[in-house]
């Protein structure tokens, strides 16, 4: 089993060699979004820093067993960043890099949304505001365990959420930890616009959830955060992120949430990407 980094020095090695994963993340991500079916590309990229903090700095897993029973567990409830989980996942060694270019083909494992027949997946998601209630009956079963779950921010409008929050508090479940993939948008616009979130990290509090605010992109401040949790009460890190994260034709904007790339967006987005990855290598 692949534990969580014990010493300061194995941690920030492992965070810096994952500078080149996030960039082979994000280019599997938008090579995926050009397959027939294309993807949810914004929010898949808002999550890049997220999920390759927990899966290489954080979380106990083994791709060699992923049912180990001593594993952490983790929740994508915002299941439409599938494809955002997948290239995590494939990059960690659950199954090979090559099996993402099948992902929406027929016959393929690799859905739209995460079931369980994929290696590293707990369960299906997808269903918004269900990952939660979930994740309270993981750490209702094996208080040893920790729990991760990450919402999408829209997600948050979803009543059963809250409901969740004010079970795992009142549970006094402080090894489930919640993060909130803050893009600040979702399908039909400014989460502002639509239903109000904020005070987001008063609204927490007020639920009797430890909070923590970090920047998303930020793999350092994500790992701090992840691995600092409180005793005695469920952890919540709001993560703020930018939808669309790493490609500047479409970061922050509400259309990017889906999209199908021909072969002209497909190069000149590997294009950027690359350039952006050859200047953080410098």
């Amino acid at each position: 089993m692949t534990t969580e980094m014990t010493t300061e020095t194995r941690t920030e090695t492992r965070t810096e060699r994952a500078g080149g994963v996030t960039d082979r993340v994000r280019e599997h991500i938008v090579a995926m979004c050009a397959g027939p079916e294309g993807g949810h590309l914004g929010g898949s990229m808002s999550l890049v820093e997220i999920l390759t903090t927990l899966y290489f700095d954080v979380l106990r897993v083994d791709p060699a067993d992923p049912r180990a029973k001593d594993r952490d567990i983790l929740i994508l409830s915002k299941g439409h960043g599938a494809i955002a989980l997948y290239a995590v996942l494939a990059e960690r060694g659950f199954f090979p890099p090559e099996e993402l270019a099948t992902y929406g083909r027929p016959g393929s494992r690799l859905m739209g949304h995460p079931v369980r027949a994929v290696p590293g997946v707990e369960m299906a998601t997808g269903s918004l505001g269900h990952g939660l209630p979930l994740a309270n009956g993981f750490a209702l079963a094996d208080p040893a365990r920790r729990c991760f779950v990450i919402v999408g921010d829209g997600e948050l409008q979803e009543g059963s959420v809250w409901e969740a929050a004010m079970s795992t508090a009142g549970l006094g479940l402080d090894n489930v930890t919640v993060i909130v993939d803050r893009n600040g948008l979702q399908i039909t616009g400014p989460t502002e616009q639509t239903v109000p979130l904020e005070p987001l990290a008063d609204r927490w509090r007020a639920f009797g959830w430890a909070v923590r605010e970090v920047d998303g992109h930020d793999r350092r401040r994500l790992r701090e955060a992840l691995t600092g949790r409180a005793r005695g009460r469920p952890n919540v890190v709001i993560a703020r992120t930018v939808k669309g994260n790493g490609l500047p034709s479409v970061q922050g904007r509400v259309d990017s949430h889906y999209a199908r790339l021909g072969e002209r967006q497909l190069a000149r987005a590997m294009s950027v990407l690359r350039a952006r990855a050859r200047r953080r290598a410098s």
